[in-house]
C-alpha cells in the first residue's frame, strides 16, 4: 500500500469514522486542499467547518471502506457509512489526487443513499472486493475507456458485447442484471446523455472513471466502477449525485 493509500484511509477512518476531523486533516494533506463534495469548502478550515458539525450531530458512525486502489498519484475508494445504528446509510465513491509524499490535494466524491433492494437483487456494495494487481492494468483501462466512449457517449449499444460479459454481475442499483441490463438501462431516458468523461484510473482488474451525465433535465455527476476479466467487463457499481445549484455548492464545483 502506497503512502497516498495510507492517507486516504487516514482521513477517512481517524478523520471522519474516528472522529478527530482536525488532526487528520492537519496530518494527511498537502500545501492545499482543493475540494469538490459538495457543501465542503476549500482547505483544512473548509473540511473542519463542514466536518465537525457533521460529527457532533451523528455521534454514532460506523464507516467500512469497502475497496480501495491507486493509480500512481491517483487514490480510489469506496465506501459504506451508517450513522446513528442506521438512521442514514450511505454508499460514497471518492477520488483523491495527492503529491510526491502522498499528502491529500484534491478530493471528488459522489454520495448515494444505500438502497437495500436493487433491480439486479446484487447488493450494492457486494461483490469482489479485493484488487488482483497481477491483471494488465493498462489493458483493462483501454477496454473501459473504450466502452465508455464507444457505447456510453457514442450511443453503439449494440456494439455492448464487446466489452460486456453476459453474465455481468450488477449492483448499480437502478440497471437491471447482465449484459443485457445494462444495454436495456442505456438506451433508456434514466440513463440519457454522458456528456463527459472526467477522469479515468485504475489499478489491476478494477477501473473507475468519473464523469457527467445529463438525464431527465438534471446534471448528474457519477462514479462508475468496473472489475474487467478475460477482457471484458464482468461487474459493474455506481454511485451518482445530482448537481445542485451554483449557491449550494460550497467550492468551485463537481469537476
Amino acid at each position: 500500500m502506497g503512502r497516498g493509500l495510507e492517507n486516504v484511509r487516514g482521513i477517512y477512518l481517524e478523520g471522519i469514522a474516528g472522529g478527530d476531523a482536525r488532526t487528520a486533516v492537519e496530518k494527511y494533506t498537502g500545501h492545499r486542499y482543493t475540494q469538490h463534495s459538495t457543501g465542503v469548502g476549500d482547505g483544512a478550515e473548509g473540511f473542519l467547518a463542514f466536518f465537525e458539525p457533521f460529527l457532533a450531530r451523528n455521534p454514532v458512525r460506523e464507516i467500512e471502506i469497502v475497496r480501495s486502489f491507486e493509480d500512481g498519484p491517483w487514490v480510489f475508494c469506496s465506501a459504506y457509512q451508517s450513522l446513528d445504528d442506521g438512521a442514514a446509510q450511505w454508499v460514497t465513491m471518492d477520488m483523491f489526487f495527492t503529491d510526491a509524499n502522498g499528502l491529500i490535494l484534491e478530493h471528488w466524491d459522489t454520495i448515494a443513499a444505500y438502497q437495500p433492494d436493487t433491480r439486479s437483487g446484487e447488493d450494492m456494495v457486494g461483490g469482489c472486493a479485493v484488487v488482483d494487481v497481477s491483471a494488465d492494468t493498462e489493458a483493462n483501462k483501454t477496454i473501459v475507456r473504450e466502452f465508455t466512449k464507444q457505447v456510453r457517449q457514442g450511443g453503439a449499444v449494440d456494439r455492448i458485447g464487446d466489452f460486456v460479459a453476459e453474465g455481468l454481475v450488477q449492483h448499480a442499483p437502478t440497471i437491471p442484471a447482465g449484459r443485457d441490463g445494462l444495454a436495456q438501462w442505456t438506451r433508456s431516458v434514466e440513463a440519457g446523455e454522458y456528456e463527459m468523461l472526467f477522469h479515468l484510473i485504475g489499478q489491476g482488474d478494477f477501473v473507475v472513471t468519473y464523469g457527467k451525465r445529463h438525464a431527465q433535465g438534471k446534471d448528474i455527476a457519477v462514479f462508475d466502477l468496473y472489475r474487467v476479466a478475460d477482457e471484458k467487463i464482468v461487474e459493474h457499481w455506481m454511485t451518482e449525485e445530482e448537481i445542485g445549484p451554483r449557491e449550494s455548492w460550497g467550492n468551485s464545483g463537481k469537476f
